[in-house]
């Protein structure tokens, strides 16, 4: 049993509370203004008190791999080192900074980003096995343009070495930790889901041998970023299409098997998660972003993407159907966290749909009327509607109040419209667009509830 406000340790770093900002899409590239961006959207939520920053999904190579624009790469250790500015700022209010590392592989914009083919016309998408037969039908029917290049052992080994090179980087630019993107229809997620990966290597076929790539990527970056504390989603395919479309997915049992042998290899915290095998809602569920297709401002940019107005409409009508199946489920993972907590001894972060300052406590189980789901929780998109949130939800902020609220009423004011997540395929920056959202924070701003005590001490030095 833990409050929010204690301190937690992953593997060998001490975070000041167990408050953490779950990794976004910063969309802040790798130009001259890059490091300045990633401070003006991260160093916001450290500055209130949350205990771990999580710099969202940075590509380890320096070509392909980029799930959507904006993706900043960290392939070359000149610009990782200017990132130590970054480091430093976050590190100035006391809290913690990991870095996602992640690689899109078949979900990279090489297969869905029209305008981004089109450039780039040499960029195969890398890929764990030959797609299956319901990706290689959307190709036939041009929802999406496939030309995989199927990685052989040797390829597979120099991509884990990537990954360690890349964390031993961001290790040199005083980043506390190593996040993987091991969800979200990512490569580490085709490695590990017998709907992608039907290898006949060391990295497919059975279960264990399915693992083998996050295996390697732990070794390749304990051999050269040393015992940086590293940490992984870990997913559960429940989400997705039943069968007959899917017959091949990690249920939640397989989830919690890969969570207690990754503990056994020796990673140091995990992050269940509940997703699909497909780039769909599941992982931002919530409304249909009636605002954000409806922009004028916008609608180039969709059909840059999209490769017309016909396909921009389409996708958008996915996007409205996606959003009956995929409404919003308060802690939509609380359940897988909970089975997996009980089955490692290794700390278990949890995200997806927390809102609630009440919430967190029963999760953490603050208040010992229940067993703890998690060791830490984390939200995405509701940094988005306040980057300052963590002010509001610790103690050591605004006392857990809200302009008149009480500690256990306290709730983000994120309204899980998605109207922040699509104009991100156009490249556009991840803000909040929700006008009553932006007044509501406009009041509490006036109200002084995001203001932090600046003597107050959240944890020690990094």
């Amino acid at each position: 049993m833990a409050t929010l406000e204690d301190p937690l340790r992953i593997g060998g770093v001490e975070l000041p509370n167990r408050l953490y900002r779950a990794p976004l899409l910063e969309c802040a590239g790798n130009g001259p203004d890059a490091v300045d961006a990633l401070i003006d959207d991260l160093e916001p939520a450290a500055e209130s008190g949350v205990g771990l920053v999580c710099q969202g999904a940075t590509i380890v190579r320096g070509e392909g791999g980029c799930a959507a624009p904006g993706m900043t790469r960290v392939h070359d250790p000149g610009f990782v080192s200017r990132l130590s500015r970054l480091t430093d700022r976050i590190h100035d209010h006391g809290s913690r900074i990991f870095v996602q590392l992640e690689h899109g592989g078949l979900r990279s914009m090489e297969t869905w980003h029209a305008e981004y083919r089109a450039e780039h016309s040499d960029l195969e998408q890398l890929a764990v096995s030959r797609p299956p037969w319901q990706l290689r039908l959307l190709d036939r029917l041009g929802f999406l343009q496939y030309d995989p290049h199927v990685l052989s052992t040797d390829e597979v080994y120099d991509l884990a070495a990537d990954f360690g090179r890349s964390a031993a980087y961001a290790v040199g630019a005083d980043y506390d930790g190593i996040h993987l993107s091991g969800a979200n229809m990512g490569i580490v997620q085709q490695f590990l889901s017998p709907f992608y990966n039907r290898r006949g290597d060391e990295f497919g076929g059975s279960p264990e041998a399915r693992l083998e790539f996050l295996a390697l990527v732990h070794d390749e970056i304990r051999d050269r970023a040393g015992d940086v504390p590293l940490m992984t989603k870990v997913p559960a395919e429940t989400p997705a299409p039943p069968s007959p479309i899917v017959r091949r997915k990690l249920s939640l049992e397989d989830g919690v098997e890969i969570a207690r042998r990754l503990e056994r290899i020796g990673y140091d915290a995990v992050v269940p998660v509940r997703t699909s095998v497909v780039w769909d809602m599941s992982i931002v569920r919530g409304e249909y972003p009636e605002r954000a297709w409806s922009n004028e401002a916008l609608q180039a940019g969709y059909e840059a993407a999209f490769g017309g107005p016909l396909r921009k409409r389409l996708v958008a009508l996915g996007n409205r159907l996606e959003s009956l199946r995929y409404d919003f489920e308060p802690a939509w993972n609380e359940e897988f966290c909970r089975r997996v907590r009980e089955a490692v001894s290794i700390p278990v972060l949890a995200e997806g749909g927390i809102r609630e300052r009440a919430q967190m406590d029963r999760l953490l189980g603050a208040d010992s009327s229940t067993e703890p789901s998690c060791d830490a929780v984390g939200m995405a998109r509701p940094f988005y509607a306040e980057p300052k949130l963590g002010a509001r939800l610790l103690r050591g902020g605004s006392d857990g109040r809200a302009a008149g609220e009480e500690s256990d009423e306290t709730r983000a004011l994120c309204e899980s419209c998605n109207n922040c997540t699509v104009p991100q395929v156009t490249g556009a920056p991840g803000i909040c667009r929700t006008p009553s959202v932006l007044r509501r924070r406009g009041e509490l701003e006036r109200a002084g509830a995001y203001e932090v005590d600046s003597d107050a001490e959240i944890g020690g030095g990094p």
